[in-house]
């Protein structure tokens, strides 16, 4: 019997920033077993989501596209996501493979799947913490049971949702990394949190009461992400022990990273700044992809899906605005090199920019709810923080970072027959039409609670597309 083909295990985490990860060199030991994946395989040391927030960026991450190609660019995208473009699902479908999607559905970008499952990933339980990786593994794990045991192959894709807020993991990693009194009276950086209105009653929704230390928050992502990373271990056990591990290719990615105490955005995903553009990607895949290889070159995350067809073997004729990186795997080089590229957010404010190796440009296309202003220029090798904005003492460098990005964006219009989707995607905020001050922008943006922030980013689903996954869910409970 002809042997089937490899299967795909795909964890696309959401809000997982790199730099919070021992396998990229965190002091901290988040994540041990995954750490242990990427000395297995390949890990990609500067890998970058440059569009923010979820739904652009799984869009991305799904297609091969940058955001002119899959012509999403918000996190409130209105309808559902082109025909123009196809999803890592639909091709995998079409070459014989059974597909399924944990914990993404009800999202634009999660086009595609024949199975969607979800499990509770936002709400504390009784403890006042949510295990949301064993939640989601209790779904997994049968899931992965069900697969394996079809003659097709399969595309089994995680969303992992421990990094994104509301950071809740159990006991014992709530205080795995933290040790002092976080309701000390003498310390008062959560003063600033409190005290931002859009987010206050959604951060205070979760955050312990009377806590005043913004470190024990941060430690509560680091636990989360090792609480996380221990779970995944059983998926990775329960792979060995169906005998798949040899014939699976296993990719760990994120779709952006997130802000924590940084810049005013707190324990978020907004701001075009390095911490929420930063994201991991790892490669797994024994015989197809070398043990122990770290790529130094810049990748994007629209490069993940024409790559995973290009290991899988499988030819299309989709032109990608993403590069394969196969070749740069096995020691070849990567064309083109990507030194520099385009920057956009959609999240709860609306702005663009340009990035290369030395220079970071945000430009502000209305006003945002943080007060910041329209231009903002950094050093990131003089200023790795971006804390610094040099945007009035360096008028030249902001005027030429200025015209490569428009630049950029005529040619990518001319190319897509397209407007920029950061033109036309006016009503991103949901209130229909762009601030006019920041103070209205401030007004008028709000959280508020847990159920409205997992809100935002679902949308109403067809009677097509809840029909389809009624009769996939159907199929799945009956084989199971």
């Amino acid at each position: 019997m002809a042997r089937r083909k490899p299967n795909v295990l795909f964890f696309g985490i959401d809000s997982l920033r790199r730099d919070r990860m021992s396998a990229y060199g965190y002091s901290r030991l988040t994540t041990p077993h995954i750490d242990r994946i990427a000395s297995q395989g390949v890990l990609f040391e500067h890998h970058f989501s440059p569009s923010i927030p979820t739904t652009p960026a799984y869009a991305s991450m799904l297609t091969g596209m940058d955001v002119f190609g899959t012509d999403v660019v918000a996190l409130r995208h209105k309808g559902p996501m082109g025909n123009h473009v196809r999803s890592l699902a639909e091709v995998l479908g079409d070459h014989g493979y059974n597909t399924t999607c944990i914990g993404f559905s009800g999202n634009p970008s999660s086009r595609g799947f024949q199975t969607y499952l979800n499990y509770e990933s936002w709400l504390p339980d009784e403890t006042g913490r949510c295990p949301k990786a064993q939640n989601l593994n209790d779904v997994a794990i049968p899931e992965l049971e069900r697969l394996a045991a079809d003659d097709k192959p399969f595309f089994l894709f995680l969303r992992h949702m421990d990094p994104h807020s509301p950071y809740l993991p159990p006991q014992p990693y709530e205080r795995m990394f933290y040790g002092r009194n976080e309701r000390d009276p003498a310390n008062r950086s959560m003063e600033p949190v409190y005290g931002f209105k859009p987010f206050a009653d959604f951060l205070k929704s979760w955050i312990p009461e009377g806590v005043t230390d913004q470190e024990y928050v941060c430690a509560q992502y680091d636990g989360a992400v090792a609480y996380m990373d221990a779970c995944i271990q059983s998926i990775f056990a329960k792979l060995e022990a169906l005998g798949l591990e040899e014939d699976t290719l296993v990719v760990i990615t994120s779709d952006h990273g997130e802000t924590l105490y940084e810049h005013d955005c707190y324990f978020d995903h907004h701001g075009l700044y390095d911490c929420t553009l930063v994201v991991p990607l790892i490669l797994k895949f024994p015989g197809k992809v070398p043990a122990g290889v770290r790529v130094s070159d810049v990748t994007l995350i629209q490069d993940i899906m024409p790559t995973v067809l290009d290991l899988l073997g499988i030819r299309t004729r989709i032109r990608f605005d993403g590069r394969s990186l196969a070749g740069r795997i096995n020691g070849g080089r990567l064309e083109p090199q990507v030194s520099e590229f385009y920057i956009t957010e959609c999240t709860w404010m609306r702005k663009h920019g340009w990035r290369t190796p030395e220079w970071k440009l945000i430009r502000a296309l209305e006003p945002d709810f943080h007060f910041k202003p329209e231009v903002e220029l950094y050093n990131l090798i003089q200023d790795p923080e971006e804390n610094v904005n040099l945007a009035e003492q360096e008028p030249e460098v902001v005027q030429l970072l200025t015209k490569r990005m428009t630049d950029h964006i005529a040619k990518r219009e001319k190319a897509t027959k397209r407007r920029n989707p950061i033109y036309t995607n006016l009503n991103w905020s949901g209130h229909g039409k762009p601030f006019a001050s920041s103070q209205e922008a401030y007004d008028t943006l709000y959280i508020g609670s847990i159920g409205n922030a997992k809100s935002l980013q679902e949308k109403k689903q067809s009677e097509e597309e809840k029909s389809g996954e009624k009769k996939a869910a159907g199929t799945a409970s009956a084989s199971k």
